[in-house]
């Protein structure tokens, strides 16, 4: 059965919407909210589709992005898997703003308490618990890096040639035995571990680390309340735990992301016990390059990210770097290439990378992804070069 699209005037779209037509034609003219058409005449025409994108630009701005964020964030929006994912991601910023208000909350509960029983209040408790608050990595952050981690696992996970995955290599590499301790350095979302729990050894002390809180907070929901783990938000180049501590320390594609390289596996060495390991994974300039050439024929203005991370700490000069303070270095290659023929996959990775492609493609979106459907239509190859060193202190 086919039925015929609703077509709503801005007076119509704004009255269904509840916001003002002012309201509407801003957004327009920021470039937030296209309308789908407009008439010979030039009026503005909306569709049901638009609520959605609307429904977004509304929710993020009350969590309190601004306008430049939201625009940047809701780009590609119309596409349904990624509007479904958005969607997800912004339901836990929710759950997490009610959290720290309720935080909040008890403790103003509390201090009531405390004045009506005319005791003295201990004010630094309040400033502590506001200071926290405010220091929270804001929701932007937060919604970038949830949304980042998610568009590239789905991407391997989905399309990867290799059925066991990475994760899954990645931990049988590790060789866990019962009653070690184990650092995780840059920890993310957690998901080494969340796909893996069956396989986890009885007896095992997990410290997960990250420099995010939000993204911990995200790791925690994911592997469920058990008790072989713990958190802990720190940078790597100052690893709060004494000398000698783990049986294992994993940096899982984040040695890269350092300052300062040197100074992170001085702080590794040094929290390792004698003979306990160093696992950390990374790539070669050959990973994944099949993406870099296609956004670069679309605009070879294009930079994916302002810094070549596998010159940082890659596949061919991981060896050299390692050796200065670590024995018995050694690379497991993990095989494995990408194939797919759909274009949200790859488009959603692009737009997660930590170049300038969003702000070129801002304005370009649906010519870009009409590009991408036509170099992914008879099927798209993607080549991964991507492995683990494992070391020794």
């Amino acid at each position: 059965m086919n039925y015929l699209k609703t077509y709503y005037t801005s007076g119509e779209f704004a009255k269904k919407a509840h916001v003002s037509i002012r309201t509407i034609r801003y957004y327009d003219q920021k470039n937030l909210l296209k309308p789908s058409t407009h008439t010979a005449s030039g009026a503005r025409r909306y569709t049901d589709a638009d609520f959605a994108k609307l429904q977004q630009i509304l929710l993020l701005k009350y969590l309190g992005f601004s306008l430049t964020d939201i625009r940047e964030m809701t780009l590609g929006s119309g596409d349904r898997q990624l509007l479904l994912d958005s969607l997800q991601i912004q339901k836990r910023l929710v759950e997490e703003r009610l959290k720290e208000m309720q935080n909040v909350a008890t403790a103003i509960d509390s201090t009531s308490s405390t004045l009506k029983a005319g005791h003295e209040v201990d004010w630094s408790k309040m400033l502590d618990l506001i200071h926290l608050t405010s220091m929270n990595q804001s929701l932007s952050t937060q919604y970038q890096n949830a949304s980042n981690i998610s568009a590239r696992i789905k991407l391997h996970r989905d399309y990867s040639l290799n059925k066991e995955g990475w994760f899954h290599w990645l931990f049988r590499q590790l060789d866990l035995k019962p009653g070690m301790k184990i650092l995780e350095l840059g920890a993310g979302n957690g998901t080494l571990w969340s796909q893996n729990l069956d396989r986890i050894p009885k007896g095992l002390t997990i410290v997960l680390s990250d420099i995010s809180r939000g993204i911990l907070a995200d790791a925690k929901n994911e592997i469920g309340d058990r008790a072989e783990f713990q958190y802990a938000v720190f940078d790597a180049q100052k690893i709060p735990f004494a000398d000698n501590t783990f049986d294992l320390v994993i940096a899982n594609h984040m040695l890269f992301y350092c300052d300062n390289i040197p100074k992170t596996l001085k702080e590794v060495k040094r929290v390792m016990k004698k003979g306990a390991s160093f696992a950390c994974s990374t790539y070669s300039k050959r990973h994944m390059h099949e993406i870099t050439d296609l956004v670069q024929e679309f605009n070879p203005e294009i930079v994916l990210s302002s810094t070549n991370l596998y010159d940082r700490f890659g596949l061919d000069n991981g060896t050299e770097i390692l050796s200065h303070d670590f024995t018995d270095v050694t690379c497991h290659k993990y095989e494995d290439a990408i194939e797919l023929s759909e274009s949200t996959p790859v488009i959603s990775y692009i737009l997660s990378c930590h170049g300038n492609q969003n702000s070129i493609l801002l304005d370009h979106y649906n010519e870009f992804k009409n590009y991408v459907d036509d170099k992914v239509s008879d099927g798209f190859h993607i080549t991964k070069d991507v492995g683990c060193f494992i070391c020794k202190k």
